[in-house]
């Protein structure tokens, strides 16, 4: 990755003070914004099937799509992040630890039971 996520956190708390737009950066205003953006990425998949869902990527329009949504998801967490005070690696990091302990890795596929299923 080209830039990390503080330098990134910075570029967009600095495009957003030149338009003024601080005032509408409330922990409420960005997690609905969240939403919204995280919608129009499920959106380009709606009607996918999931072959043609792994495939996205291949089709320059879709992929282009894609790449802005995520842009805008990513863009929206972390302006959340920031105004909040949360360190989004380190909350991701203590959440991966979380789910490997609740997640324990599965030991064999067995024919005869799902996989993740106990034994």
């Amino acid at each position: 990755m080209s830039e990390d996520l503080q330098a990134l956190q910075r570029r967009l708390a600095a495009f957003a003070a030149a338009r003024d737009w601080q005032q509408y950066h409330t922990p409420k205003n960005l997690a609905a914004a969240l939403s919204v953006e995280a919608a129009e990425l499920v959106e380009i998949f709606q009607w996918l099937t999931p072959e043609e869902s792994a495939k996205v990527m291949t089709d320059p329009e879709r992929a282009h799509r894609v790449e802005d949504e995520v842009a805008d998801v990513l863009a929206y967490l972390l302006q959340f992040c920031e105004a909040l005070g949360i360190d989004a690696l380190t909350a991701l990091a203590a959440k991966i630890e979380r789910n490997e302990s609740r997640f324990p890795p599965v030991r064999s596929a067995r024919p005869d039971r799902p996989r993740g299923s106990e034994e």
